[in-house]
């Protein structure tokens, strides 16, 4: 296995614990008996972590020169208006997307979650066809449309099993659980939409970290 190889394998674990950590965590933020914070405030605070983040590896990769950090965002940033703008626009959606995913794990269990928000893979599908205009073979297609029916089967059964219990609990619960499956497929059309246009964003203008 090649250094490469190693690099990717080490980034794909990275990524499954991360997106499985964040939504384990959060599902437990949103129930545990205490005062629940604001999704806002969160969401804030998380992207300013991110810039920090950003900074610091435009720091790095510019031989730890401040001066020509400010360089890098000066010609980025100010240079650039229309790019700027461009991703601010993606910015806005995925502060949405974020949002989204707090009311989400709110009304819906982390297993649930993780089945319905695989809908990206199709909405992603639809949105590179639509804006890249990529090539989907017709066993993609068969492999997106047996999602489609597994996502629509788990949507389902919950929504089943809720019915069953309206005559012992609150239809509360089953209006919620409704709220959240809307949510998470608001958040999926999100996800596959801000994905394909950043990818190309990427594609047309290079733009730094």
């Amino acid at each position: 296995m090649t250094k490469k190889d190693n690099r990717w394998w080490i980034s794909l674990v990275a990524l499954v614990c991360q997106t499985t950590s964040l939504v384990l965590l959060l599902r437990y933020s949103r129930t545990v008996d205490s005062e629940i914070y604001l999704s806002s405030t969160a969401v804030v605070t998380a992207e300013f972590l991110k810039g920090i983040v950003c900074i610091f590896l435009v720091w790095l990769e510019n031989d730890r020169s401040i001066n020509r950090v400010i360089l890098v965002i000066d010609e980025e940033i100010y240079n650039k208006p229309h790019d700027t703008m461009r991703l601010a626009r993606l910015s806005g959606l995925y502060a949405i997307q974020n949002n989204i995913l707090f009311i989400v794990l709110s009304y819906l269990n982390t297993a649930t979650y993780q089945v319905t928000y695989q809908s990206k893979i199709l909405t992603t599908a639809l949105f590179s066809v639509f804006i890249l205009n990529k090539k989907i073979e017709k066993r993609q297609w068969f492999s997106l449309f047996m999602l489609a029916i597994g996502v629509a089967l788990v949507t389902w059964s919950t929504s089943d099993e809720s019915n069953k219990r309206l005559t012992a609990q609150n239809q509360a619960t089953w209006l919620q659980q409704m709220m959240g499956f809307c949510a998470v497929f608001v958040s999926a059309v999100i996800s596959g939409f801000t994905g394909v246009y950043f990818e190309k964003i990427l594609k047309t203008e290079p733009t730094s970290v």
